[in-house]
């Protein structure tokens, strides 16, 4: 029987009024790729700070296998700034003895692109996390934790970081809020929620469907629990008939009742969004003619051209360093080009979310952020009161005038938020505004977004968010020069040109995760056309493909569901290795069966 890596028992740990962890459980056993989601401020970055030892809970014990090596990479890393890169990721080799990490320190370098001997101090925030990442990859641990690991890479940094996951022999708890990324590398969804730990099997989508079945349990309990404590308070305030009939159990109950009730931790509501729509602007916002930009010898812009119209939802990509500021404020008129041209329309009123969150005055309290010398803020039609408006965006009254300064990452992006949405605009420009929102908070600005009647400029990594909100895109395509291209992320990949095609297509055979729909396949894929020359065996194993797939994710699903039940991680260890192990195998023959179908299809047309 199998122990588990780290196994947590009744562990209590609380900083304030509410536990974050509240007499949690959990094991974590080899080759797991555990997703830690939950709201800001649950305690999830304190529940890594639990498992790697930096943090010792009040209550509760906190078992570990014998030499359990952890290694662990947080939100923002902290690096010796005097150190190379090389010199950082090597270490003290005398003292590890573990002679063959320059090796792997090479190896990750030169996948990373990273100069070897480039001091960290000049490093940016995209470059140090690749930096902290290849680090802890060269440690080979047993157990590798992960604080938003995908916040400040590029599309190319998150692509590389998935398959390395994927291919690591070792466990690892990822704190993510990137939707795609979870979904790529999960094999299990925990949620932190109220101090306590929800396990659920597979991706992130699979979570989601099981989520809003367990919430609607959870609704009905608490609704008969309600009615029931109802009840019970109408018949103690009969008082007379109570002390008459002496049923002093009855009235232990009840205040027994009462305690649950005091006891029982709500959900957090959700931040609720509006956005305070200013006058409209004219129909064109700007228009680009043939702009070129540079920086010394180092061209940014090249002949571009391009028109922005009133309510275009435009997603600009490309990697860090390409220069997707700097396009942005040439299309907003900030910065004016070398050459070419930039028309403004009229009645822009601009409102800008800062990654960085310079804007933000450290010493002013919340109130004063929203709306200096006002207790009001104007919604479209509506007047709310400044604590009632924070209220809003999950701030309550008594830290409303708290300074700045105290605020986590998250609740900066929220109060970033509330302010940008206190005024009046009809032109957002949003660079990275995902970074440290939980996923609810990332669904609900997806939502005001789409029906925002101004116009929307999103700089952002995260896939699944610009597929939901952009309606075309304007990519960086090397020296220089962008393209535009209509959709989003998704649409993005399979119009760019070579040889960016081969890497689409390289992500598009990652191996996938296993569905809960046994015709989910078919769903996704379209059925192959019968016009090309294939000869009769083939075509007849084209035509059986679907059904062979279909039998898989149906395996696929029986074994998921048995996982489900939480109890077996914690009563049959040594069971959960064995379901894992043949999802594993699943896992690889559906991928075998995926690429049959691409090679049959390709030789159908004529390509293969």
């Amino acid at each position: 029987m199998s122990s588990p890596l780290i196994s947590l028992t009744n562990v209590h740990l609380a900083y304030g009024h509410h536990p974050l962890l509240d007499h949690a459980e959990l094991a974590i056993q080899s080759n797991e790729r555990i997703g830690l989601i939950g709201r800001n401020g649950a305690g999830k970055s304190s529940l890594l700070k639990v498992l790697d030892g930096r943090v010792v809970p009040d209550d509760g014990e906190v078992m570990r296998i014998g030499g359990l090596k952890v290694s662990t990479v947080e939100q923002e890393p902290q690096l010796d700034e005097d150190l190379t890169v090389f010199e950082l990721l090597c270490g003290d080799i005398n003292e590890s003895e573990d002679w063959s990490r320059p090796a792997r320190v090479d190896a990750l370098i030169g996948e990373l692109g990273l100069q070897g001997d480039a001091k960290i101090k000049g490093l940016s925030g995209g470059t140090r996390k690749r930096v902290a990442l290849a680090g802890a990859l060269a440690d080979q641990p047993d157990l590798l934790l992960l604080d938003e690991p995908t916040n400040h890479l590029d599309f190319d940094g998150i692509n590389w970081l998935e398959q390395r996951l994927i291919q690591a022999r070792c466990s690892m708890v990822i704190i993510s809020h990137d939707r795609r990324f979870l979904d790529a590398v999960s094999t299990r969804i925990i949620e932190l929620d109220r101090g306590q730990l929800f396990s659920f099997p597979g991706n992130f989508s699979d979570w989601q469907q099981r989520k809003a079945e367990w919430l609607e349990a959870e609704k009905q309990q608490n609704a008969r629990f309600d009615k029931l404590l109802a009840q019970e308070e109408v018949w103690i305030r009969k008082g007379v008939e109570a002390r008459r009939t002496r049923n002093e159990g009855r009235v232990r109950r009840l205040e027994q009742l009462r305690r649950e009730r005091a006891a029982r931790r709500e959900r957090q509501g959700n931040v609720s969004l509006a956005l305070s729509e200013g006058q409209r602007s004219g129909k064109l916002v700007a228009e680009l003619t043939k702009v070129s930009h540079a920086f010394g010898s180092r061209t940014i812009v090249r002949d571009f051209s391009t028109t922005v119209l009133r309510q275009d939802r435009i997603g600009i990509l490309g990697p860090n360093g390409a220069g997707k500021t700097t396009l942005l404020k040439i299309i907003l008129g900030k910065l004016k080009p070398d050459s070419g041209q930039v028309r403004l329309g009229v009645n822009l009123s601009v409102g800008y979310f800062d990654q960085m969150r310079s804007h933000l005055d450290e010493e002013a309290t919340l109130a004063d952020t929203i709306n200096p010398g006002s207790e009001w803020v104007e919604i479209g039609s509506q007047r709310k009161h400044v604590m009632s408006y924070l209220e809003d965006f999950l701030f309550p009254p008594a830290r409303a005038h708290s300074p700045v300064k105290s605020l986590s990452g998250g609740e900066r992006a929220r109060l970033v938020l509330a302010r940008l949405f206190a005024r009046p605009t009809n032109v957002l420009v949003m660079d990275e505004p995902t970074n440290d929102l939980d996923i609810e908070t990332l669904e609900l600005l997806e939502e005001l977004l789409q029906d925002y009647a101004g116009t929307v400029l999103l700089v952002s990594h995260d896939r699944e968010f610009l597929n939901n909100v952009v309606t075309q895109t304007i990519a960086y395509e090397g020296e220089g020069r962008w393209g535009e291209y209509v959709g989003g992320y998704d649409e993005w990949l399979a119009q760019r040109p070579e040889p960016a095609k081969a890497q689409a297509k390289a992500e598009q055979k990652e191996p996938r995760p296993a569905a809960q729909d046994p015709g989910a396949s078919q769903k996704k894929k379209k059925a192959p056309s019968r016009s090309g020359k294939l000869a009769s065996w083939e075509q007849r194993e084209l035509d059986e493909l679907p059904d062979a797939i279909a039998e898989v994710e149906s395996r696929q699903s029986e074994l998921a569901a048995k996982l489900a039940n939480g109890e077996l991680y914690k009563d049959a260890p040594d069971e959960v290795a064995v379901i894992n192990q043949k999802l594993e195998e699943l896992e690889n023959e559906l991928a075998r069966l995926f690429d049959r179908w691409e090679a049959l299809e390709a030789k159908q047309r004529g390509s293969a």
